[in-house]
């Protein structure tokens, strides 16, 4: 404690020393001395009690100052001696770029674009699918010809989407004769082609595919009926019947005519003139155990 108080108190003590030694010049009695120390140190402590209160509320303004002086988070052009009125500009947060509705962005990949993109071409894929499901169900009457070296004329019902070894099967319960063969020892020859078993008749339709002596699409039987000279540039309207054949009779006699016309149908070949002699091939690339 004496630590702390010891400057101040001296320097008081010394005040009061000075100041007493002043006022008891000359002769004074005991008694005097005493009345006159204790006042001037009754002044002193009074001094001592202001100038301390003094001390205090001086602490308190700077304070405050530094609390008033704080710097704010907003930004001002006015000065420190011209507070009211002072125009103070807030900071916004900068503003999201959004899309510009005047550019063309059909260029740029966009995912709900893309998703009503495949949407509908998957809605267009049903539809189409839909559309050939019903063509394939539609019923046609093919007429064809049991061969035997002499031909034999039925006709059967079937729908467009049959296979030819399907359509063989049908034709296997309507011809006594083939009861007892399967459909594999069996072929069909339409317009001097060997269609295999796998093709479809929708397939032929649909692809208006060409034979060698007429259309592989039409499966009634009629013949040319233009009346008058003929124009050698414009193409004959014939269709034959197709021939229901045992495989055996055709390996046979695959050196002799008709046969030796028959080939197996290339959906890639072009046939661009219809012909009924000529092209034979005597069964060379004609494998009938691969069709």
């Amino acid at each position: 404690m004496a630590d702390g108080a010891g400057p101040s108190f001296a320097h008081a003590t010394s005040d009061i020393n000075t100041a007493l030694s002043t006022a008891t010049v000359g002769l004074v009695s005991k008694a005097e001395f005493t009345r006159r120390r204790e006042e001037l140190e009754k002044a002193a402590a009074a001094d001592a009690a202001v100038a301390d209160a003094a001390g205090t509320s001086g602490s308190g303004e700077k304070k405050g100052k530094k609390k008033k002086n704080k710097p704010s988070n907003t930004l001002s052009f006015a000065g420190d001696d011209d507070q009211e009125g002072a125009e103070t500009i807030v900071l916004n947060k900068r503003p999201k770029l959004g899309k510009n509705p005047t550019v063309d962005t059909a260029f740029l990949p966009d995912r709900e674009r893309e998703e009503a993109a495949a949407a509908k071409k998957a809605e267009l894929a049903a539809e189409w699918k839909e559309e050939q499901d019903r063509i394939r169900a539609e019923l046609i009457e093919v007429t064809y010809s049991f061969w035997d070296g002499k031909g034999h004329r039925h006709s059967t019902t079937i729908p467009k989407g049959y296979t030819v070894s399907q359509f063989l099967n049908r034709c296997r319960e309507q011809v006594k004769e083939l009861r007892n063969a399967s459909p594999a020892d069996l072929m069909y020859v339409k317009e001097d082609l060997i269609l295999p078993h796998s093709t479809t008749f929708y397939e032929l339709i649909v692809n208006r595919a060409r034979g060698k002596s007429g259309p592989l699409f039409s499966f009634d039987v009629h013949d040319d009926v233009r009346l008058g000279p003929l124009d050698a540039r414009v193409e004959k309207d014939e269709s034959h019947a197709g021939k229901v054949i045992e495989k055996r009779l055709y390996e046979r006699n695959k050196d002799k005519f008709p046969y030796s016309r028959f080939e197996v149908y290339d959906p890639a070949r072009s046939w661009e003139t219809y012909t009924v002699h000529g092209s034979e091939t005597y069964g060379e690339g004609v494998n009938t155990a691969l069709l």
